[in-house]
């Protein structure tokens, strides 16, 4: 992890979340989770387990909220993801005492290759699908079991793009989007996660070999510093190099994440309607 400033001397500004903070996060997650299931008219919520923080967290916020039985995980492994994952995604289901199901995800993924051979050399492209495979399966088990989709997407994904359009963010909520990732991990430490989980290096693992840092090319403490200080608070650019000691390239580097993923936050686009 980089070195970024967890808390800013003189400001309002803090990713640190006091115990007392923790507790309230986690009272309003859970309130909320129960408010859209019941919103819905469901019987309880889907969640797709990829043994990262984000979902495990998730997790046990849903299982607190509705109880054991009323939380459906879906375990869903492709070839390029390790089977440390996936062990640590069923080994969370275990745990919380959830049903779960593995769904392997190779042949339906092979069925689009199958259907457009050409995108098959397109790593992108490729991992995207497998990504909105899962999408489909969690909705085709939601659907079946009147169930909720909950997503588990976290402020800082949210807010430079770093989810795949209609897949990791087609849900029907997320619970934790509104904390950062340093704030996930907090909070996950504070509700009991195991400590190996809370500190295990994200990844999408969307290709073999993915991390969620490297791809992006800086730390989740350094980005989630520039977003608190700069792109959700006042600081000016200058503040903040000064501020956490990063080059001004790194601050660009995040506006330009947010100004690019615009699109993915909004729904999509239609011409203005005619004054006729």
């Amino acid at each position: 992890m980089s070195q970024a400033e967890p808390l800013v001397e003189g400001s309002a500004v803090s990713l640190d979340l006091s115990e007392t903070e923790l507790e309230a996060h986690r009272e309003q997650i859970t309130e909320f989770i129960t408010e859209v299931v019941d919103d819905a008219g469901a019987d309880g919520a889907v969640i797709g387990l990829s043994g990262g923080i984000d979902s495990t967290l998730t997790a046990h916020l849903a299982v607190e909220a509705l109880g054991a039985d009323a939380v459906h995980g879906l375990v869903m492994p492709s070839e390029v993801n390790t089977d440390t994952n996936m062990s640590d995604a069923e080994r969370v289901a275990e745990l919380l005492d959830i049903e779960y199901d593995v769904l392997d995800i190779n042949p339906i993924v092979d069925a689009f290759v199958d259907a457009y051979p050409e995108g098959a050399d397109d790593r992108m492209a490729l991992g995207n699908v497998r990504v909105r495979t899962r999408a489909v399966l969690n909705y085709f088990v939601a659907n079946a079991e009147s169930r909720v989709v909950l997503g588990t997407g976290n402020r800082s994904e949210a807010m430079t793009g770093y989810f795949t359009k209609y897949g990791d963010q087609a849900v029907d909520c997320n619970p934790i989007g509104n904390l950062y990732k340093r704030q996930v991990r907090q909070l996950a430490a504070h509700v009991g996660v195991p400590d190996d989980l809370v500190e295990k290096p994200p990844s999408a693992e969307m290709w073999e070999g993915q991390t969620d840092e490297s791809e992006m090319g800086l730390g989740y403490d350094t980005l989630d510093a520039i977003l608190a200080l700069h792109v959700d608070g006042p600081f000016s650019k200058s503040a903040t190099v000064e501020t956490l000691g990063v080059p001004e390239s790194v601050v660009d580097r995040v506006v330009e994440l947010v100004e690019r993923s615009a699109h993915k936050r909004a729904m999509p686009p239609a011409p203005a309607a005619l004054d006729v």
